[in-house]
């Protein structure tokens, strides 16, 4: 059975050339150009992954994807925006996208996004059905893959799905370097030139949340000119 796919996106020439597109690549799509009938579509549940224009008539992206992450069902958040500032991009981001697209965008890196994603996907539903769901602890870190829940000294620490992946792909492998572009493929499922950016803040807001100290990390550690690694206790 294919994915079903809900593209919630006001321009019709936009939405339109993503239907096609996605539907030659084999997913079900189906399409709403209203923020309000958007929401309610994406809360009565059965999409594999939503595509979410920022800025909607009735009700914005942003606000959209707040109130489905509010939710316990967990779908995969693709956002498009024609804004390009940074704080933008973030805001989605911590809002719980698991990626954006800046328009114009590529309709064939737009497929490959979305591939990635259910890539992602499959790959963290058996991670949970194994042994690597077990949790894990580095002196006051908890990680609960089975959950994805996350503790720092006790206290519970609200991060977004893309920043659980990237701290569990670090803490499965304590002590071995990943290089920005070896992130990119293992925690985003793509490895585009030019997104290591994506990267480097993704880890800045990591270090915020669970770091006493973000410029002097304790956890994620920067290996200078070749990526980052987290901590090995045995090294300690």
């Amino acid at each position: 059975m294919s994915h079903r796919i809900l593209v919630i996106e006001d321009d019709q020439d936009i939405a339109g050339l993503v239907e096609i597109h996605l539907s030659d690549a084999g997913y079900s799509v189906e399409l709403v150009s209203d923020g309000v009938l958007g929401l309610k579509r994406a809360t009565q549940g059965g999409f594999d992954l939503i595509i979410l224009d920022l800025m909607l008539p009735g009700m914005d992206g942003l606000e959209i994807c707040k109130q489905i992450r509010s939710r316990s069902d967990y779908t995969p958040v693709l956002m498009l925006t024609a804004k390009t500032t940074e704080v933008d991009r973030v805001l989605g981001l911590e809002l719980g996208a698991d990626d954006y697209l800046t328009k114009p965008f590529s309709v064939t890196e737009l497929v490959a996004r979305v591939k990635a994603i259910f890539r992602r996907v499959e790959a963290l539903r058996s991670q949970r059905d194994g042994s690597s769901a077990e949790p894990i602890r580095l002196r006051d870190l908890e990680i609960d893959p089975r959950k994805r829940n996350v503790k720092v000294a006790g206290e519970s620490v609200e991060l977004t799905a893309r920043e659980f992946d990237l701290l569990l792909q670090f803490a499965r492998h304590p002590g071995r370097v990943f290089s920005r572009a070896q992130l990119l493929e293992k925690v985003w499922g793509y490895g585009h030139d030019g997104y290591e950016h994506t990267v480097n803040s993704h880890i800045n807001r990591l270090r915020a949340k669970i770091e006493a100290d973000p410029s002097d990390p304790a956890y994620i550690l920067t290996v200078w000119g070749v990526g980052y690694k987290m901590f090995d206790p045995s090294e300690a």
